[in-house]
């Protein structure tokens, strides 16, 4: 089992995730962060972190594109620092 990154962090991409991770799973696309299915070791410390709920379980029904887009992408470049995200979430005003 693995975790992996879903269409929420498509042109997002905070990176609170990479910074947690045990053992640098992580890669970085163009638009998009994937988990490597081989190093990721299912601790899930990333899952809280992400600030737009990207991640989850690979048993997760309806999730396998997912996971095999990230076994075809896993040439990508490991991010292990955080970035600037591609997009920022709303400011919610406080009443």
């Amino acid at each position: 089992m693995t975790f992996i990154v879903t269409e929420a962090c498509q042109d997002c991409k905070y990176t609170d995730c990479v910074t947690v991770c045990p053992v640098d799973c992580f890669k970085e696309g163009p638009n998009i962060l994937i988990i490597d299915p081989d190093e990721c070791i299912d601790c899930a410390v990333c899952v809280p972190e992400c600030p737009v709920n990207a991640i989850v379980s690979d048993s997760e029904p309806g999730f396998e594109k997912w996971l095999d887009f990230a076994k075809l992408h896993k040439d990508w470049p490991v991010l292990t620092i955080r970035k600037k995200p591609l997009a920022q979430l709303p400011i919610i005003p406080s009443l």
